[in-house]
């Protein structure tokens, strides 16, 4: 199982980045992937969840607003849209897949948002 995250890097505020993750190793499609993010000194916190083949997304209320996860399956690839960014916004983001018995990281993309 791979996991690769690209497109993070340095906006302004008010800006916006979409995220990749590029999955490979395991059946992508039938798998829920997820998109969590952490700064230094805090716990590492889920942003989004998208299931398999439905699509089906979930935000915790936190997160509601301006963040969209999609995903391509014939890429084998799930995004993070991410509008409207703020200097809290500023961590590095992860995207994750459980694949039984085990869950899977990526190596994290920074995002940083400052002026």
């Amino acid at each position: 199982v791979q996991l690769v995250e690209s497109g993070g890097g340095w906006v302004q505020p008010g800006g916006s980045l979409r995220l990749s993750c590029l999955a490979s190793g395991f059946n992508f499609s039938r798998s829920t992937m997820r998109w969590y993010r952490q700064t230094p000194g805090k716990e590492r916190e889920m942003v989004a969840f998208i299931i398999n083949d439905s699509g089906v997304t979930h935000y915790p209320d936190s997160m509601k607003g301006r963040f969209t996860i999609s995903r391509d399956n014939a890429k084998k690839t799930v995004y993070l849209q991410i509008d409207n960014l703020n200097s809290e916004d500023t961590a590095v983001y992860y995207c994750c897949a459980y694949v039984y018995p085990s869950l899977f990281w990526g190596q994290g993309t920074q995002v940083t948002v400052s002026s």
